[in-house]
């Protein structure tokens, strides 16, 4: 657990936890703490048991916003996109009149890259930091949108220029994901639209305004998603026509090839017939006419049939 005083942006390290249960002359706290810290914060700042038991829980927290009388409890899903995979990351924030409180699992990018930008910032409110991240936090998806979409287009690519079956599997896979992320993205939108429309006294009015910019912008994200799995039906159906094709080519090709040893297979049926008083049969260089009247025949047909661009 790390507690800093906030004063216009710049941080100071505070070590003894029981300095932050009064408001500094300047400036706020700012406690990111790992969840086993909650044994110890909730008696401090009379943290609500349900909100504990959501922090604790293994279970992938849905995005919310709680109302208690010191404090608020927000709970808002960070993303990243590693190696392909998207993995979704819950973080809770205690909101309070001088203070905020960040705890997660694992490591979210958002608190890092935020600390510059409080200082650019001279932030010096609790409601202001929470604005910001939250902003981080709503822009990564953009972000993440702009790599699916890559992987789309290569898809779409591969799939024009050659099909495989291992593609359906990525189509299925990436459509699981972005289902998955249209989801999560309702109640993360709602949060949102809570915290820009609804009367909170631990949010300054003007500042409150702000935040329905990052629910424009989240309402961007979610039809972007919309976008996304409409393309996914398009590449599917896509590849159910690339597959239907390559079938049909393969069946032409054999069926030229069949056709060009049809007529072979007829003349070797009657030659290979056992009778005596065939024509040629005793002619000294039948087998080669006949040989040679099927090499003929059978590379006419094949020279033909390329002509007409049929194999």
């Amino acid at each position: 657990m790390k507690i800093r005083l906030v004063n216009n942006g710049v941080f100071t390290l505070i070590d003894d936890i029981e300095n932050t249960l009064t408001a500094p002359a300047d400036g706020f706290y700012w406690i990111d703490a790992d969840v086993e810290d909650l044994a110890v914060l909730q008696p401090l700042f009379t943290i609500h048991d349900l909100a504990v038991e959501d922090c604790l829980s293994e279970e992938d927290q849905r995005p919310k916003i709680e109302i208690y009388d010191n404090h608020y409890f927000i709970v808002v899903n960070s993303i990243r996109f590693d190696d392909e995979e998207i993995f979704l990351r819950s973080l809770n924030i205690f909101l309070g009149r001088h203070f905020i409180i960040t705890i997660t699992r694992q490591k979210i990018n958002e608190l890092r890259t935020l600390k510059p930008l409080l200082w650019e910032q001279e932030v010096n409110s609790p409601d202001r930091f929470m604005y910001l991240l939250i902003d981080l936090i709503v822009d990564s998806y953009f972000l993440v949108g702009d790599r699916i979409e890559v992987r789309i287009e290569k898809l779409e690519e591969d799939i024009l220029m050659h099909t495989k079956k291992s593609h359906l599997n990525e189509i299925i896979g990436l459509r699981s994901e972005i289902l998955w992320l249209k989801k999560v993205l309702g109640p993360q939108k709602e949060v949102i639209n809570t915290l820009n429309k609804r009367d909170l006294r631990l949010i300054d009015e003007q500042l409150q305004k702000y935040f329905s910019d990052i629910y424009e912008n989240a309402v961007k994200i979610s039809e972007t998603f919309d976008t996304y799995r409409d393309l996914m039906g398009n590449l599917r159906e896509a590849y159910q026509s690339s597959i239907a094709n390559r079938a049909n080519e393969i069946m032409r090709v054999f069926t030229a090839i069949t056709t060009v040893f049809m007529p072979l297979t007829v003349i070797t049926g009657i030659y290979g017939m056992n009778f005596d008083n065939m024509p040629e049969l005793h002619t000294r260089h039948g087998y080669f006419v006949v040989i040679g009247v099927m090499i003929a025949l059978g590379s006419s047909m094949f020279l033909i049939f390329r002509k007409k661009d049929w194999i």
